[in-house]
């Protein structure tokens, strides 16, 4: 019967692309291991992605830490300096002094399909590498960061992933990194998620340049609400939600623009803000310290206010 053949022939060509995977880009992934004072707290993957040493992993394994290792999975082990990280990504670069490093070949994440072959590779204890296989089960998934932040165009996938494992790389059959494994849904079983490549590599840039992710922010603390109809059909709205303003920061944009607690936030210059993920994706670097203006309704009013975005002084506000 010709699918008798073809089965173990497809096995064949599915381990084939596994194994090839795997032994090209192992050598690259590390373990992370971190202190926190005198004890040991934590560890997690990496992996090294430029000849001189930088190292791409998860912000939640090194954010806290006061010293840093890794290890290769020959047992070679290095002291690690904390390049950068961005909490609201969950991701870190670090830098470490060794010889003869083998990076990683970037993916494009853009160009990944659903049911796609996906190899999840770490260095969860050191002295080895773990590799698990799946498919790519969705894309454009949106995951939410330890800071509240929403991080868009995530990876799911149902290569199976433990704790340790994060940070280290998510990658195609050709051996090239498509993302960064980060989360497990604990709850759930074979839900797995990646940040994609494309979204670390320019944190990463970033990170090494600057050593942070700069975003504006106005001040407020709000939460999401629906919109009365009436309103909606007085003011003629592209929206049917907005942003109930909560609380208002001293001396923030918002305080200087006039938003009062009350408010609710529909516009930002001409886009709409319907929810709070949807101004955290506004106020971005380019938005520092360029006037805006703010679509508010107050009571049955709406009114029109600008403001002047600031950098922001901590990821947990927009």
């Amino acid at each position: 019967m010709p699918t008798q053949v073809a089965d173990p022939l497809l096995l064949d060509a599915y381990s084939q692309a596994v194994i090839s995977a795997a032994e090209r880009v192992s050598p690259s992934v590390v373990n992370v291991e971190v202190r926190n004072g005198k004890k040991a707290s934590g560890s997690g993957s990496g992996f090294v992605f430029t000849p001189d040493g930088f190292i791409l992993t998860n912000s939640h394994v090194v954010h806290d830490a006061t010293q840093i290792r890794v290890a290769f999975p020959d047992g070679q082990k290095y002291v690690a300096d904390r390049v950068g990280d961005d909490p609201e990504t969950d991701l870190a670069v670090l830098r470490i002094t060794a010889p003869h490093l083998i990076p990683v070949a970037w993916g494009d994440s853009q160009t990944l399909k659903v049911g796609q072959l996906v190899v999840a590779i770490g260095n969860p204890y050191g002295f080895q590498c773990t590799v698990t296989s799946g498919v790519v089960s969705a894309l454009g998934r949106s995951l939410r960061s330890k800071t509240g932040h929403l991080i868009d165009s995530v990876i799911q996938t149902d290569a199976a992933l433990n704790p340790g494992n994060s940070g280290g790389p998510l990658v195609t059959s050709h051996g090239e990194v498509v993302g960064v494994n980060t989360a497990v849904i604990l709850p759930a079983q074979g839900i797995c998620f990646a940040i994609a490549i494309n979204t670390a590599k320019y944190v990463a840039g970033r990170l090494i340049k600057d050593g942070k992710i700069r975003r504006s922010f106005i001040g407020v603390a709000g939460q999401n609400v629906p919109l009365h109809r009436r309103l909606v059909r007085w003011h003629s709205l592209p929206v049917e939600s907005g942003i109930f303003v909560v609380s208002i920061e001293a001396g923030s944009p918002a305080q200087k623009a006039g938003v009062q607690e009350g408010d609710i936030l529909i516009g930002f210059n001409d886009q709409t803000v319907p929810h709070i993920d949807a101004l955290h994706l506004i106020l971005t670097e380019s938005r520092l310290g360029v006037q805006a203006t703010l679509a508010v309704l107050r009571g049955t009013e709406k009114i029109s206010l600008d403001v002047v975005p600031a950098e922001s002084p901590r990821t947990a506000h927009s």
